[in-house]
């Protein structure tokens, strides 16, 4: 059986709280974030391969709240070349990302 890849590291960043953080956590991230804990909810459990996403400002919010850098947060990276090492006549490749 394979391991499910999520998205994002939230459930990861709430697994490394100790249990009176983990329950405060579960109770004032989705007000910190203006959402519902339902919402909350989904965002925990977006899969990699999924179209869901969480929108910019909430993944900002998040890193923020778990003191992590900029991201981190993300469970992939993306390769890309920037856009200067791109050539005028080339078609681009398309977008590519890494577990």
């Amino acid at each position: 059986m394979t391991k499910t890849v999520f998205k994002y590291r939230i459930n990861d960043m709430l697994n490394k709280l100790n249990v009176k953080d983990y329950r405060k956590a579960i109770l004032i991230v989705p007000q910190l974030l203006n959402i519902s804990q339902k919402t909350f909810n989904n965002y925990r459990k977006i899969k990699f391969d999924d179209k869901q996403d969480i929108p910019h400002e909430k993944v900002v919010i998040l890193e923020k709240l778990f003191d992590i850098k900029p991201g981190e947060l993300q469970n992939f990276t993306f390769i890309i070349d920037p856009i200067f090492n791109l050539s005028d006549y080339e078609e681009p490749e398309l977008l590519k990302t890494q577990r």
